[in-house]
């Protein structure tokens, strides 16, 4: 499982003349079972996202695909990490 750190490089104006194409991009790799949650972060300095069922190479070849990158604004950090335990009641994918 892969948490994803987005910080926004340039300002929310030219941040948000993206955000239907970045927006499309989360809904394509949510249909895909590769990200598993999302959102922005508070305050909005950029987002996070959890991937899961995918190697560190195919997500940060799908990263490379988000307008966000092509546009270059923003950065990524990626941060594997196993899940050992959950919460009651909430249930992963399969990796």
């Amino acid at each position: 499982m892969f948490v994803i750190d987005l910080t926004y490089t340039v300002p929310l104006d030219r941040i948000d003349e993206s955000l239907e194409a970045h927006r499309a991009f989360l809904t394509r790799h949510f249909d895909a079972g590769v990200l598993i949650a999302a959102g922005p972060k508070v305050p909005r300095m950029g987002g996070i996202m959890l991937a899961n069922g995918v190697d560190r190479d195919e997500l940060e070849a799908i990263l490379a695909t988000d307008p966000f990158a092509i546009e270059g604004l923003a950065r990524y950090v990626v941060t594997e990490f196993k899940a050992t335990r959950l919460a009651p009641g909430l249930n992963l994918p399969a990796p």
